[in-house]
């Protein structure tokens, strides 16, 4: 084989090595970009590290309600630490902080442990008033405040409870206001005009003055008027003595 050859193969060789990799993060159910997953925020200072760090709203945009402040804490230090507070710089909203379920007092970094925020059963970050505070799609900063590493501070993403957030959303959804007044109403105008209306109606108009009409005009009426032998029946015998 010639020297041209030779080069010729060894560059086909080259360019199928190169393509097949890229060829394989493309293609089926198991290709490595269908595991890419958002970048979420992370820093470090002293013995204290944080990952994840996210502000998590309400699924729906136009849904008034709390978000939460989720993420996890590393301690690799020798000491415990407390979460002592958690705030939102350039806002006037509150974080409450509480511990996980079941436990109670600070949030505790344990030494040589971490501690998650967020999440069924664990600590929580709560922002009352969500919505006024922040947007989704923004950057908020948010501060840690631990008792010996101080305020640490760290960027995170603002991010509806939805897809990759669904479970980490705010536990507390709001409930939807009432739309109308359909039971009320319809169970009050049903029974009261029903009962009321027919009994009191038809005992009155029946019964009273189907009797008296008819006793005045037979007996009082005749005797009153000389008309007695317009009362009696025809065929009768006359006891004024009419007969001949």
């Amino acid at each position: 084989m010639s020297s041209s050859l030779r080069r010729g193969a060894l560059a086909a060789a080259a360019i199928v090595v190169s393509v097949a990799p890229l060829s394989a993060c493309g293609a089926g159910n198991d290709a490595q970009t269908l595991e890419v997953k958002p970048d979420n925020a992370a820093t470090s200072v002293g013995d204290i590290k944080i990952q994840n760090a996210t502000v998590v709203t309400q699924p729906d945009r136009t849904a008034e309600g709390p978000a939460v402040i989720t993420g996890r804490l590393f301690n690799n230090g020798k000491n415990d630490q407390t979460v002592k507070a958690i705030t939102l710089p350039g806002t006037k909203t509150r974080v409450k902080v509480s511990p996980a379920k079941g436990e109670k007092g600070p949030v505790v970094v344990p030494h040589g442990g971490s501690v998650a925020f967020g999440g069924e059963g664990n600590a929580s970050a709560v922002i009352s008033d969500g919505r006024e505070a922040i947007r989704d799609g923004n950057a908020q900063r948010v501060v840690f405040d631990l008792s010996s590493t101080g305020n640490i501070p760290i960027t995170a993403f603002v991010v509806p409870a939805k897809s990759y957030f669904k479970g980490w959303g705010p536990s507390e959804l709001p409930t939807a206001k009432p739309s109308g007044s359909a039971t009320p109403s319809g169970k009050p105008s049903g029974t009261p005009n029903g009962k009321p209306s027919g009994t009191p109606s038809g005992a009155a108009s029946g019964t009273p003055s189907g009797t008296p009409s008819g006793t005045a005009s037979g007996q009082p009426g005749g005797e009153e008027s000389g008309g007695a032998p317009n009362g009696i029946a025809s065929g009768e015998p006359n006891p004024n003595g009419g007969g001949h």
